[in-house]
């Protein structure tokens, strides 16, 4: 059974390295999307704050940007997804990005939900392998002990 049980354990660790690379994608996924919750913060607080007659620094790529007046803070465009934008009065716009706001989060909670998933399973994972390893440690000191008995006997 010896060779069994070693196939076993390599299988038992290839799985719990599966588990691990996948939670750090999912951990790197949640990262991501507290950076977008960051912007969207940033922004809002922009939309908040800033004034019609405001200068500002506008990006145009590549690290670059460009000093703007604000012309009129009363009507903000507002990314909808999928490619699509809409001008939106100050305080719609507020309330449009606090929504994609709450889709990240719940996006989040999700994402954060299967990692606990994913390390409940790397635990039971973890366990079984330390089962196997210690029945594997006792048949050989059984066998040893066998074998002991059976040089003692000649």
């Amino acid at each position: 059974m010896g060779g069994g049980g070693q196939q076993q354990l390599q299988q038992l660790s290839q799985e719990l390295q599966a588990i691990d690379e996948e939670i750090e994608e999912l951990e790197a996924e949640v990262q991501d999307l507290r950076d977008r919750q960051s912007e969207i913060d940033d922004a809002i607080e922009a939309v908040e704050t800033l004034e019609t007659g405001s200068t500002v620094q506008v990006p145009l790529g590549g690290g670059a940007y460009i000093r703007a007046e604000v012309q009129d803070i009363d009507e903000v465009i507002v990314d909808l997804g999928g490619g699509y934008a809409a001008e939106q009065e100050q305080g719609d716009a507020v309330d449009a990005l606090e929504r994609k706001k709450g889709v990240l989060d719940d996006r989040i909670g999700d994402v954060e939900d299967e990692i606990s998933e994913l390390e409940a399973e790397s635990e039971e994972i973890e366990q079984q392998a330390q089962q196997m390893q210690q029945q594997m440690q006792q048949q050989q000191m059984q066998q040893m002990q066998q074998q002991q008995q059976q040089n003692d006997d000649e």
